[in-house]
């Protein structure tokens, strides 16, 4: 029997999964997207970054980077629980993402500090948006969407404070 989206798929022994509706994979594609998008930009900050305190912000960047790339695994493989398809590919991760472009070359400490913070936000932005749809036909997908929520938000606090003057 074939499985309606966002319901379970039956099997002649019974429950075999649930499946992912049309707009449970879009909005799961697009924090995909810029999950991978995070992880690149962040890289490519942590490749020019240059300055005062450079090493440290050096070292905390790739953090991000593990991290981003942590969760776009995450969603990309609860995608494919759920039988839908995560698609990676550079074209459409750059033709999709909602992320602003990062500039190319040297870019200052400071200026980095910001640069990173914004896409932080915005990838959260996106995580938040789509929220209460992915929550709304699947609560354990939901779940997952909170644990990255609270990491790249933590992310976000610890980086804007560099530029930050009490």
């Amino acid at each position: 029997m074939p499985a309606s989206p966002g319901s379970s798929r039956r099997s002649e022994t019974g429950v075999t999964g649930f499946t992912a509706s049309r707009g449970l994979a879009r909005a799961l594609q697009q924090i995909l997207v810029d999950l991978v998008e995070l992880h690149l930009q962040g890289k490519q900050a942590h490749w020019n970054v240059v300055g005062h305190n450079f090493r440290d912000l050096h070292l905390q960047l790739d953090e991000i980077v593990d991290a981003a790339r942590e969760a776009a695994d995450t969603i990309a493989e609860r995608m494919r629980a759920l039988s839908a398809w995560p698609d990676g590919r550079t074209d459409t991760v750059a033709s999709t993402t909602t992320l602003p472009a990062f500039p190319e070359g040297e870019v200052g400490v400071s200026a980095v500090v910001d640069l990173v913070t914004t896409r932080l936000r915005a990838t959260v932005d996106t995580l938040r948006t789509r929220h209460d749809e992915v929550d709304g036909e699947d609560p354990s997908t939901a779940d997952l969407l909170h644990e990255i929520i609270d990491s790249l938000e933590k992310y976000a606090w610890m980086v804007s404070s560099e530029n930050r003057v009490p």
